[in-house]
Order: structure tokens, then sequence, then C-alpha cells
């Protein structure tokens, strides 16, 4: 099996090959197939250089009546913390470059995450960049309480070989432009 490293460099080109126009409102069309509970909070994510990008389906889900948050990296090996926002708060950008919301936005913790990644299999195991922040924020959230994982994806990230272990957290369903792809238990 290939290194993790060489497959995030080989996922991340191959990902640059799939965007298309007008991808992002198709993910929209499928708001009401995620069938969530009313009101429940969705934390999304700013897309960052050519992920998938979840924002009109974060709109159309507001729409329906769910709470919207980001995420904000705390700290390295720390898991995401999560702050409300609305379409019209200013994002600030974090040193990553990744943009997030202003600190003083009040703090929540979502029922559902939609998640950013590079690639994902059939089973619902994703790669994502390397620093472990989706799988330890999962990992805290669903010690508390069942959490709603939804991997956001372009329908040609699917692949064979994507490698897991134990720390790896498993997505409920991965979202694309096919539609809402459900994992068993």
């Amino acid at each position: 099996m290939m290194e993790k490293r060489d497959l995030r460099r080989l996922a991340e080109a191959h990902r640059k090959t799939l965007v298309v126009p007008g991808h992002a409102a198709v993910l929209a069309e499928y708001a009401e197939a995620l069938a969530l509970t009313p009101g429940v909070v969705v934390a999304g994510y700013a897309a960052f250089r050519d992920e998938a990008d979840p924002k009109a389906l974060m709109l159309a889900l507001a729409a329906r009546g769910h709470g919207l948050a980001l995420p904000v990296m705390v700290a390295k090996a720390q898991p995401l913390r999560f702050h409300a926002w609305c379409e019209t708060d200013a994002l600030v950008e974090h040193p990553y470059g990744v943009r997030e919301p202003h600190p003083d936005c009040p703090v929540v913790v979502p029922d559902v995450l939609l998640v950013p990644l590079l690639a994902f299999d059939a089973e619902g195991y994703r790669l994502g960049y390397g620093g472990g922040f989706y799988d330890r924020t999962l990992e805290a959230l669903r010690a508390v309480r069942p959490v709603y994982a939804v991997g956001i994806a372009y329908a040609g990230q699917l692949r064979t070989d994507v490698p897991h272990g134990a720390h790896d957290q498993r997505l409920d369903a991965v979202l694309t432009e096919n539609g809402l792809n459900r994992f068993g238990s």
C-alpha cells in the first residue's frame, strides 16, 4: 500500500481535476436527503483551495431551520471548536490559510459535521490532510453523544486504497454530486 503522504499528494492533485462550476449548488439540492432532525446544529467548513464547497448546502439547511457553525483550530493535536455562523458573518484567516469565524462568535456543539476530505472509500473512511483534527473532534464528540458525520466530496474522490487505523473515525455518509451515500454501522 502507498504511504499516506504520497497518497495525500496524489489525491490532492486528482481533486483539482474534479472541480466543476455549479458543484456546490448541486450539493445544496440534497439538503432534504440528509433527513436531519429539525433544529439540529450543522457544522460545515469554509472551503479551502479546491475542496468541495458546502456553503450552498449549509445555506439550504439554514433555510430549513438548522443552526450553522464553522470550526476553529484551537491548537495542534487538539479537537476543533465550533462557533455559530451565519452568511453575513465575516471570517478571519487562520495562520494555515483556513477561514474561521471570529473568536467572539458563540461556541456551539454541533449535531452534524460536514467534513472536508482528500479521498474516501466505500466503507466510509476518509483521507484528510494528516493533522488529525476531524478524527480527534469526532472521537471527542462521539464520546458524549451521537454525531452524524457527512463527508463533502466530488464523486471522483472515491478510492479503494484509503488506509485506516484504530484512531480513524468513520463517516456516516458522503455527499457528492451523485447523491448521498450512507454507510452501514
